[in-house]
């Protein structure tokens, strides 16, 4: 939630907006948008898991087969962790609710597998004597990681759904490597998809985190400045300051939430969506304000437990 309000709240302050009901829209779409996103890469797995199947199956139908066409190899089509996600029933439901489908751009899944199925971490899996579900899901992480993320194609693709997806995949893709890790293959498990939402609070802390960073904007501007003094306030980049104005936003305007959490939060956001030295230089000013804050009492709720 935190990211796509931070993601808002930069494209809200870059075009000069002041309609916050137009921007809280904006949000929303961002937020249902990086969901699609997600969603696409669970099915792309599965997609990945069909296109090999498929492949097997023209091989036995060429004019002239070969004892490994007839009788192939069946161990990655038959991955207890693809079929997880494969025959999850949440996720078949969400993909038709959404209308999110590989049919029409197959050839995208199709040289995914092809280009891993050349890999030394595919060949190891398919010799290997002993397998069981940690190495099927070792296997899937791999695939993941190194090639699904690493295909340059699938970017175009992504791009062209969405100008703001390729903000979104590192995020999406640690989405679905934790999901994945999850699994440990009891029972015939499913995955469960995440939610969009987890519950109706989610929504509303995105919409008043968003709405309050714009409203208290000229009231944490200042004390922003006063402790970047040695820095050009001008030269000091723009996701620094918005990143600063919503940790002040959590910390003051939300006192259920511990000062400890916004801080690591917060932290963690300029680490991935500013420059080199943010999350030193974030962490510093942050670390000043929230010690001035506690002394003159704007901060009534515990601050590092």
């Amino acid at each position: 939630m935190r990211v796509k309000v931070l993601q808002s709240l930069y494209a809200f302050f870059q075009s000069g907006n002041t309609s916050l009901n137009a921007g809280e829209k904006e949000l929303l779409f961002g937020i249902e948008k990086i969901y699609d996103l997600y969603l696409y890469q669970l099915s792309l797995i599965v997609e990945i898991g069909n296109q090999a199947k498929q492949l097997q199956q023209e091989n036995k139908l060429k004019r002239i087969p070969t004892k490994e066409d007839l009788n192939p190899n069946k161990r990655f089509v038959e991955n207890s962790c693809m079929s997880a996600i494969t025959e999850s029933v949440l996720l078949k439901k969400k993909l038709e609710q959404r209308k999110i489908t590989w049919q029409s751009d197959s050839e995208i899944p199709r040289k995914i597998f092809l280009q891993f199925r050349e890999s030394k971490t595919y060949e190891d899996y398919m010799q290997a004597k002993d397998v069981g579900f940690e190495s099927d899901r070792e296997l899937v992480l791999k695939m993941l990681k190194n090639y699904i993320c690493e295909f340059e194609l699938l970017h175009y693709f992504y791009e062209e759904k969405s100008i703001y997806w390729l903000d979104d995949w590192e995020l999406i893709n640690k989405m679905i490597l934790k999901n994945i890790k999850m699994l440990n293959g009891a029972n015939n498990e499913e995955l469960k998809p995440m939610e969009l939402y987890k519950d109706i609070d989610d929504k509303k802390f995105a919409i008043e985190l968003f709405h309050k960073t714009i409203l208290n904007d000229k009231e944490f501007a200042p004390l922003i400045a006063a402790k970047t003094q040695n820095w050009d306030i001008d030269r000091i980049a723009l996701m620094d300051v918005i990143i600063m104005k919503m940790a002040l936003t959590e910390i003051i305007k939300f006192p259920e939430i511990p000062v400890k959490v916004s801080l690591n939060e917060y932290i963690e956001l300029s680490k991935m969506y500013s420059t080199p030295k943010s999350k030193v230089f974030v962490n510093g000013v942050l670390d000043k304000l929230v010690e001035e804050l506690i002394k003159t009492k704007q901060i009534s709720k515990f601050t590092h437990s």
